[in-house]
């Protein structure tokens, strides 16, 4: 399966539609298209093996870039377009990228990183382009709409969110195989989720963060129809539900939540009855507010736990989770092994660090790039092909999988450990929350205590009374020593727009850390 494929079969129908603008990107432009950007990739000296950065927002040039490295047999790394020149120029120095792609939208940082980026054979920017940077249209427009002769499978190389110290790549070996060969993401998503030639698949994250990437990949891959979201917005989400008469997609809890809060007029008055399959995952979501959504949306709700290094996927649908309140499913790719600090399996239903081993010992593993440290302490100490994302988590015995939280927010707190999770999963219900950090800070007596971020709905009601409301409305919930002993509040949390928390920023504030905006 491939784009190339459809180009040839149904060269007019819709690759992908950017919702705003509603620019249409056929399958014959999106063959052609990237087909010249390989073969411009080729003219400056890029080989297999060698790597592409992209630094942009969503549009409508984005996965013409990713398939011309895909089938050039490049490593492509997406960057976030929300950080700082300092922080993609280590990106880009350590993937090793030879080519740099950026956009006018980020044109001010784009500027900083002419003079502190290394040399590369490309740097070309998209609308435009500024001192430094080479016009993108002319040079792909310059370009032979064939493909190169020594097409091969390349793949995607992402950081890691760096929500605990600064990002590291992941990098998979690259298969050497044809640009058309069906790999294991591929085949998951057909069977679990049906995806096929039909799917409407709408977008609304960032797409330089894996899931986005991949799962749109994935459809263009099989011949479906992406609708892109330059920019999340809870209607407008609904809307293109409707409009687009959208079978399938994929979302955060975050956007569960601020769809949830919704006036309810505005709730109900879109059509979704087209929608079959909603996926979410990236962040744990609260039980009460997956109750709303599958009462609301019916039982088309699906959940994953994965990581963008491919080493384990679980899945679970509506009806099981139901069954199993707080499940993340059962594993479809690798062995759950719940282990102690000291690599010990541990019995069904208590909670340890969550390693995937893998169905094939000597089959290619992920490694963090230029991190070898890292790579070894993915790794159980005993079993090399067990391999963690420093998640924790418990099964039951029927083997369903809970995560607690990430091993490095706990809170130790006079000797006892306390996942945040919970409190968090607790307050972010309340009425007036509309998002939460629940961090451990310091404390002479206990060594940390716990204390609630909190972004409340409206800035006017923040202050103590909304304080105390919310320290007893979680302690109606869960046991004291659970719950923050104070509040604070703020305008808003740092959240990554895939749903994943910047808990480590919120953290520092505390303990008198200031290093970075971000990684």
């Amino acid at each position: 399966m491939h784009p190339y494929i459809h180009a040839e079969n149904n060269p007019e129908k819709p690759a992908y539609i950017m919702a705003g603008s509603e620019e249409v990107i056929t399958y014959k432009q999106l063959n052609e298209r990237s087909n010249q950007i390989a073969n411009l990739l080729r003219a400056r000296g890029l080989k297999q093996g060698d790597g592409i950065a992209i630094y942009m927002e969503n549009n409508a040039q984005y996965f013409e870039i990713c398939w011309a490295a895909q089938r050039a047999g490049l490593y492509f790394t997406c960057i976030s377009y929300r950080l700082t020149a300092p922080e993609v120029d280590y990106i880009v120095r350590d993937c090793k990228a030879r080519a740099f792609f950026t956009s006018d939208l980020v044109k001010d940082v784009a500027a900083e990183l002419v003079s502190i980026l290394p040399a590369l054979d490309a740097m070309i920017m998209i609308d435009g382009a500024i001192d430094g940077y080479e016009d993108y249209l002319p040079l792909r427009d310059g370009q032979p709409t064939t493909p190169i002769a020594d097409e091969s499978r390349g793949l995607d190389m992402l950081y890691s969110s760096g929500t605990t110290g600064r990002p590291k790549g992941i990098r998979r070996p690259l298969p050497g195989d044809a640009i058309d060969t069906t790999d294991a993401l591929l085949s998951l998503v057909s069977l679990v989720y049906q995806f096929d030639d039909k799917t409407s698949y709408l977008s609304p994250a960032p797409l330089y963060h894996a899931a986005p990437l991949r799962y749109n990949m994935a459809v263009q891959q099989l011949g479906g129809t992406c609708i892109i979201m330059e920019n999340f917005d809870p209607e407008t989400a609904l809307a293109l539900i409707e409009k687009h008469k959208i079978s399938h997609s994929q979302w955060v809890p975050t956007m569960f939540v601020r769809m949830l809060k919704l006036p309810e007029d505005v709730r109900t008055k879109y059509d979704l009855s087209s929608l079959t399959t909603a996926i979410h995952a990236a962040a744990p979501c609260p039980i009460p507010i997956k109750h709303q959504m599958i009462e609301w949306w019916g039982p088309v709700i699906y959940e994953y736990y994965a990581g963008s290094e491919g080493n384990g996927f679980t899945a679970i649908n509506s009806e099981e989770w139901l069954a199993h309140e707080g499940s993340v499913g059962r594993a479809l790719l690798g062995t759950i092994r719940i282990c102690d600090d000291e690599g010990n399996e541990l019995p069904v239903g208590e909670a340890g660090t969550i390693f995937f081993e893998a169905a094939d010992a000597d089959a290619p593993s992920f490694e963090y790039y230029n991190d070898p440290q890292k790579t070894s302490e993915s790794r159980h100490p005993v079993h090399a092909h067990w391999s963690t994302l420093g998640d924790v988590g418990r099964v039951d015995d029927e083997g369903f999988l809970y995560l607690t939280d990430r091993k490095a927010f706990m809170i130790i707190s006079g000797g006892v450990n306390i996942y945040p999770q919970e409190a968090e999963n607790a307050l972010v219900t309340h009425p007036k929350v509309a998002d939460v950090a629940v961090i451990g800070v310091p404390n002479e007596e206990f060594g940390e205590e716990v204390k609630a971020v909190v972004q409340p709905l409206n800035w006017s009601e923040a202050g103590p009374e909304l304080e105390a409301e919310l320290i007893e409305f979680c302690r109606s919930q869960l046991s004291a020593i659970k719950c923050p002993r104070s509040v604070d509040f703020d305008k808003e949390l740092p959240r990554h727009p895939t749903g994943k928390l910047y808990k480590r920023l919120v953290r520092d504030r505390y303990w008198g850390k200031s290093d970075s905006k971000i990684v």
